[in-house]
């Protein structure tokens, strides 16, 4: 697939994603700073909840580390942000939280839906093809084997 087939298959399966409940960019970037609970909820009342397209290369760039600290719903909405404007050049690639696959990080995946693991999977296959995550191949290749594919074919939750 192109780049441009990869970012029109994340916006259609993640078209009508809402935070809701989850961990937001502000809110995740107050918990990697240690920050208080209260400052966590201050964070949490400006962080965007509806829209992840709005998200700006700048501000996702910023805010990096934040992939680190999501809950579920959080990386579902905030996920198809990072890997569009990864494929744009705009911010760092997501790759790391996508193949480092700890019991941690999968329950950070654990809410997406059958379009939305298949569109994972195409980036992942595109990174696979890219000469720039030459050293992440083998990562790359294991999480496609032992985690991606295979939750194509089993029921899972989805919220």
């Amino acid at each position: 697939m192109t780049k441009d087939q990869i970012i029109e298959s994340i916006r259609k399966a993640f078209c009508n994603v809402k935070l809701g409940g989850g961990i937001g960019l502000w809110e995740a970037q107050a918990i990697d700073d240690y920050q208080s609970e209260d400052v966590q909820r201050k964070k949490r009342q400006i962080d965007e909840k509806e829209d992840w397209s709005s998200f700006t290369p700048d501000v996702l760039q910023k805010c990096h580390s934040s992939l680190s600290f999501f809950d579920a719903n959080g990386m579902r909405f905030h996920l198809p942000a990072f890997i569009i404007k990864s494929l744009k050049g705009e911010v760092n690639d997501p790759v790391f939280h996508l193949t480092q696959l700890d019991d941690y990080a999968m329950s950070k995946l654990a809410t997406l839906s059958d379009d939305q693991i298949k569109a994972v999977i195409n980036y992942l296959a595109w990174c696979l093809e890219n000469e720039d995550f030459e050293y992440e191949h083998p990562a790359i290749q294991r999480a496609l084997d032992e985690y991606w594919t295979p939750r194509t074919n089993k029921p899972h939750h989805v919220n």
